[in-house]
């Protein structure tokens, strides 16, 4: 079996993973820039500056483990790692909408920056595009639509 494929419950045929095809790669490519950047800077802020801004560098920390596991769910196939991306993707949606108003609201919690701090602008806006972008193709690539045109082409 390759790494596209998922394995598949007794009598059906394996998944395609089709996440990780065409913009897929970019998208996935993306994440990984941030699993990496985010946690460089979480890792840098907890042991440098702590004291500082605990909650904010708490959120840098979960934004990084965010990103990490959306990562590596786009790119697994299988309907489970599917419900993963969605899941951490929304996470992601969540927090970048949360922690950027409360970045506005309470600026207080938040003297310096984080990655989703005032939705991402440290980052060109990107945390706030990207969960938009997971989603719609996590949308167009969720595995009910893959099945049926799988089945269309087969016919």
């Amino acid at each position: 079996m390759n790494d596209k494929q998922a394995p598949a419950a007794p009598g059906e045929a394996p998944t395609r993973n089709t996440r990780n095809t065409g913009p897929g790669r970019l998208l996935i490519a993306v994440y990984g820039v941030f699993a990496i950047s985010a946690t460089a800077r979480a890792g840098y802020q907890i042991l440098t500056k702590f004291s500082e801004a605990p909650l904010a560098y708490l959120l840098s920390a979960l934004a990084a483990l965010v990103y990490v596991v959306a990562t590596v769910s786009l790119a697994r196939a299988g309907t489970t790692w599917f419900k993963v991306s969605v899941a951490a993707v929304l996470v992601e949606l969540v927090g970048v909408l949360v922690v950027g108003t409360l970045s506005i609201l309470d600026s207080v919690q938040f003297p310096h920056e984080t990655v989703w701090s005032l939705f991402g602008r440290g980052y060109g806006f990107i945390p706030l595009l990207l969960p938009i972008l997971g989603l719609v193709w996590l949308y167009r690539r969720r595995p009910s639509v893959a099945a049926e045109s799988r089945s269309k082409a087969a016919q």
